[in-house]
């Protein structure tokens, strides 16, 4: 049988299931689980229960800033120190080549051979790293030979971060070892 066209007039009423709302009117009255009347629409006040863990993102927050404070000193003053370490080194490697550039002449005219000539060295290598007073670069130590010069060269710097912990400046130390090179000898073709 086919359904026929839909007859004029109000539909029927059609059974339903019982809303949320409905089950706790009739479970708990008119006064809801809560004890307390409330009209259409609004929420319930529950009762404050006491936390145990109340204040404990307060305690994570605190020591959560301290590790991160900690984390980026690591990052900004250990990356300057790391800095300050390669500066000492090309110091020192600037200076040693200075000092090896102090040869002395006569003794290679005379044996063909070279020789650094002696305090010369270390002189240069003082001089040259004392004009790197922007780095604040100490010259610590300087070993001659009669074939090369090592040079010790310390940079100092200021922690930003860690020297609010107690680590206000860091010594970051270089050494680089320079000799003359000679040429072969002959005649060139």
């Amino acid at each position: 049988m086919t359904p026929g066209p839909v007859p004029p007039g109000p539909r029927p009423a059609r059974p339903h299931a019982p809303t949320r709302a409905h089950v706790t009117a009739r479970s708990y009255g008119a006064a809801g689980p809560y004890g307390a009347a409330r009209r259409r629409g609004e929420r319930a006040a529950r009762p404050y229960r006491m936390s145990r863990d109340r204040g404990s993102m307060s305690v994570f927050v605190v020591l959560f800033s301290v590790a991160v404070f900690f984390m980026a000193g690591l990052l900004v003053d250990g990356g300057a120190a790391i800095n300050a370490r390669l500066r000492a080194a090309d110091i020192a490697e600037q200076g040693a080549r200075a000092g090896a550039d102090q040869i002395d002449e006569e003794h290679l005219r005379e044996t063909g051979n070279l020789r650094i000539l002696d305090g010369e060295a270390c002189a240069k290598a003082e001089e040259i790293v004392n004009a790197h007073d922007e780095a604040r670069a100490e010259m610590t130590g300087c070993d001659q030979a009669a074939d090369s010069v090592t040079v010790t060269v310390t940079v100092t710097g200021n922690s930003l971060f860690l020297g609010l912990l107690g680590f206000a400046t860091y010594e970051m130390e270089g050494a680089a070892t320079a000799g003359p090179n000679q040429g072969t000898q002959g005649v060139a073709p």
